[in-house]
C-alpha cells in the first residue's frame, strides 16, 4: 500500500481556480503575501495521515512504540500533534527537552539520545522525568550513574550500539555501521553490561537501541537490523542472566525528493520488521520484546515545503543562467553540506509552457549557495513565487543565520486556514544576546 513518504508533494497539493498551487486549502501566492518569503509551509493533513499510517502497518504488532524523531523539525506545535497522534518523542539535546517540557508533554514517554550528552542536559533529563536514556559509550555511563544516584534516583537506559549495517545512502548519514561516532561496537557489550551490574546500580538496564541511517530505501536493512538485536538479547541472556525487554530499532524511512527516489512504504518496512520479529523470536528463544521505531523525516519531510520570492538573475555568456530568491543556505542548508536535490515549481505559474534551464541561487555571500542546480522551470520572472517541495524536515531544523540572515516563520495550514507555528525572527532578536564590553566603549 502507497503511504505519503512516496509523493514529492503534500497531499492537499493541487492548482486552484487562479492557476495557483494550493496546500492545505491555502494559495501559496496568498500565504507569500501575507506573511513574507521565505517561508515554511507544513501540511496538517499529511503530517496526520503518516502518522496514522505507521500506525495501521504496525497494529497487528501490539507491543510496538512509535517515537517521533524530533531532529527532524520540532517545535510546541509538532509536540502537539503528535501527542495527538499518540506518538512518543525521541530528544536528542537539552533544547529538544526544554521544547517538550514547555508544550507539557508527557515526558515519560521521550526518550534522550545523542553521543556527548552534557552534564547539565542530563541532570535535565533526569529532573524532568525523561521516560527512557539511550546511552552511547562509557562516559555517559559514569557520568549518568554518578548524576543518578546525587538525585536518588534509578534511570531506564538503553545501549545504544553499531549494529555493523550499511545502508546506500549518504556517507555523513549512516549511522548504523562499524566505523562511527555512535554507540557501543558490539564487541564491548560485556564490558558495559558488568559495569552497570556491578557499579553503576542506579542505572537499569531495559534494551538496545540501533539506528542504521537516514533516507534509506531498502527493506532488508531493517530485517537484518532485528536479528542482530535479538542475536545480542539472547547473548546477553546467556552470558549475564540478564532479560533484556526493549529494543529501538531508530528510523530512517526515506522520501521522494524528486522523480527518481524510489523510497519503500511504511507498510513495506512494517511488514519487514515483524516478519523479522517473528523468525528471530522463534530462531533465538526469546519473548517479542517492546520494539520502539523513530520515524522522522518520513513524517514531516513530505509536509513541508518552502516558498521565496525571486529576485535578481545572471545570464553567465555561454553558460548558466542562475535565479536568485530571498533566502539560501541559512534556511536550506542541505545543497550545500548533501548535495541534495529537490522538485521545485513556480507557484504563480506552475503549468506555464515556455520553459529554460535555470540554477536557483540563494542570496548569501557564498558561492556555493546553490539550492538547485540546472533544473527545467517556467521562464521566472522578478516577483514570481518558487517553491521547493519536501523540505519539513532538517529545513528549519537545520537553519542558521547566516550573513545575520534572519530565521524565517514557519506555518501549519489545514481546511483553508493557516497558523503561524515558529515566528519570524526579528532584527531585534538578532542582536539581543549580542554583549559590547563596556572598554570597547
Amino acid at each position: 500500500m502507497k503511504t505519503a513518504n512516496q509523493n514529492i508533494k503534500p497531499i492537499t497539493t493541487k492548482i486552484n481556480e487562479k492557476g495557483n498551487i494550493e496546500i492545505g486549502g491555502c494559495d501559496l501566492i496568498d500565504l507569500a503575501n501575507q506573511y513574507g518569503t521565505p517561508l515554511y509551509i507544513f501540511d496538517e493533513e499529511t503530517i496526520r495521515s503518516i502518522t496514522k499510517s505507521y500506525k495501521d502497518a504496525f497494529k497487528n504488532y501490539p507491543n510496538m512504540k512509535m517515537m517521533f524523531a524530533s531532529k527532524a523539525f520540532m517545535t510546541k506545535a509538532i509536540c502537539k500533534i503528535m501527542e495527538q497522534e499518540g506518538f512518543g518523542l525521541d530528544l536528542c539535546s537539552g533544547g529538544e527537552l526544554y521544547t517538550a517540557k514547555s508544550a507539557n508533554f508527557d515526558m515519560s514517554k521521550t526518550m534522550f539520545n545523542g553521543n556527548n550528552k552534557t552534564y547539565e542536559e542530563l541532570s535535565m533529563a533526569i529532573e524532568y522525568g525523561v521516560g527512557t536514556i539511550s546511552v552511547d559509550n562509557f562516559f555517559e555511563l559514569a557520568l549518568l550513574n554518578s548524576i543518578a544516584k546525587s538525585n536518588n534516583k534509578t534511570v531506564r537506559i538503553l545501549l545504544r550500539i553499531t549494529p555493523g549495517i550499511e545502508c546506500h545512502t549518504h556517507e555523513y548519514i549512516q549511522t548504523g555501521h562499524l566505523d562511527s561516532k555512535f554507540g557501543f561496537d558490539l564487541t564491548q557489550l560485556d564490558e558495559a553490561i558488568t559495569l552497570i551490574k556491578d557499579e553503576y546500580t542506579n542505572l537499569e538496564l531495559v534494551g538496545l537501541h540501533a539506528h542504521i541511517g537516514s533516507q534509506i530505501f531498502e527493506k532488508k536493512v531493517y530485517f537484518d537490523e532485528v536479528e542482530v538485536m535479538f542475536r545480542e538479547i539472547k547473548r546477553i541472556k546467556d552470558t549475564h542472566n540478564l532479560t533484556l525487554t526493549e529494543i529501538n530499532l531508530g528510523g530512517g524511512l526515506g522520501i521522494k525528493y524528486t522523480e527518481k527516489d524510489e523510497p519503500i512504504s511504511i507498510y513495506d518496512i512494517a511488514q519487514t520488521i515483524t516478519e523479522s520479529i517473528e523468525i528471530n523470536s522463534k530462531k533465538y528463544g526469546i519473548e517479542c520484546p517492546s520494539v520502539f521505531i523513530e520515524p522522522g523525516r518520513s513524517i514531516v519531510g513530505t509536509a513541508g515545503v518552502t516558498i521565496y520570492t525571486a529576485g535578481s538573475s545572471k545570464q553567465v555568456p555561454n553558460g548558466r543562467r542562475y535565479q536568485a530568491v530571498d533566502g539560501g543556505m541559512s534556511d536550506n542548508a542541505r545543497p550545500s553540506l548533501y548535495q541534495a536535490e529537490y522538485t521545485v515549481e513556480i507557484a504563480n505559474k506552475p503549468n506555464e509552457t515556455e520553459k529554460e534551464t535555470v540554477t536557483i541561487a540563494g542570496k548569501h555571500c557564498e558561492s556555493g549557495d546553490i539550492l538547485a542546480k540546472d533544473i527545467t522551470l517556467p521562464i521566472i520572472e522578478e516577483g514570481d513565487v518558487i517553491c521547493f517541495y519536501n523540505t519539513g524536515a532538517y529545513g528549519y531544523s537545520m537553519s542558521s543565520n547566516y550573513n545575520r540572515a534572519l530565521k524565517s516563520a514557519a506555518i501549519l495550514v489545514n481546511n483553508g486556514k493557516s497558523d503561524i507555528i515558529i515566528n519570524r525572527q526579528t532584527y531585534e532578536q538578532l542582536c539581543e544576546l549580542d554583549v559590547i564590553p563596556g572598554r570597547l566603549n
